[in-house]
């Protein structure tokens, strides 16, 4: 089966109920559901930011790397999930090294001068660059954070009061699957799912013959929406 974009948000409005605790979301520090209702129809293309003069602002963080698969994350939150006004945040985390933890703004002068830490910050301002030319009405900002990183994910979550967190998925080798079970990237997504109060989603890009992305939540599973 397979569902439009804009309808299959539609649904995770309804089942959410919109647990983040966001003031960028609603006018205030406890809107009420018609303008939560209005955010979501914004959401999902229905709007055009605004409700009666209020505008319906959102943070949308995704998590890069180097891998193919979180830059389609990246431009299925881009082109799915913002609006203008809408803060994009490219949440980039990279290990604990010998040198001393740092988060930094990826434009920040002050990043440490080690290859890796550079490699990570060029990453980092490049996405968010192409993000901005792709989609300039959206807000962009790109962070390199050392840490771990499930508790990296939460603290910021929770920190920036993140509205919607997505993931980007890679198909899980067969082989792999029947010998170990989940892979750790799959484990981290899925926890990130089933423990975090923000909608959290996991996005994968089928392959050319298909089309369209696989969708997971804490309600679907691998659903199919045509792009």
């Amino acid at each position: 089966m397979t569902m439009s974009s804009s309808s299959f948000m539609r649904q995770l409005s309804g089942k959410e109920g919109w647990k983040s605790t966001s003031r960028r979301w609603g006018g205030g520090g406890g809107g009420n559901w018609k303008q939560m209702e209005a955010g979501f129809n914004n959401m999902c293309g229905g709007g055009n930011g605004y409700n009666g003069g209020l505008v319906m602002r959102k943070r949308v963080m995704v998590v890069v790397d180097q891998s193919s698969h979180t830059k389609h994350a990246m431009m299925w939150a881009l082109t799915h999930v913002t609006n203008k006004g809408d803060i994009l945040t490219l949440l980039h985390i990279v290990p604990h090294s010998s040198s001393s933890s740092s988060s930094h703004c990826a434009n920040n002068k002050g990043f440490s001068s080690d290859s890796s830490s550079s490699s990570a910050a060029h990453l980092a301002s490049s996405l968010g660059s192409l993000c901005k030319a792709c989609k300039p009405e959206v807000e962009v900002e790109a962070l390199v954070i050392q840490g771990p990183k499930m508790a990296t994910v939460m603290s910021q979550v929770k920190k920036l009061e993140v509205s919607v967190l997505v993931l980007g998925q890679k198909k899980p080798s067969s082989l792999f699957s029947c010998l170990c079970g989940r892979s750790s990237e799959e484990e981290f997504v899925q926890q990130c799912i089933n423990t975090l109060d923000c909608l959290t989603i996991g996005v994968r890009k089928q392959s050319q013959g298909m089309g369209g992305y696989l969708i997971s939540t804490r309600w679907q599973k691998n659903f199919w929406l045509l792009a």
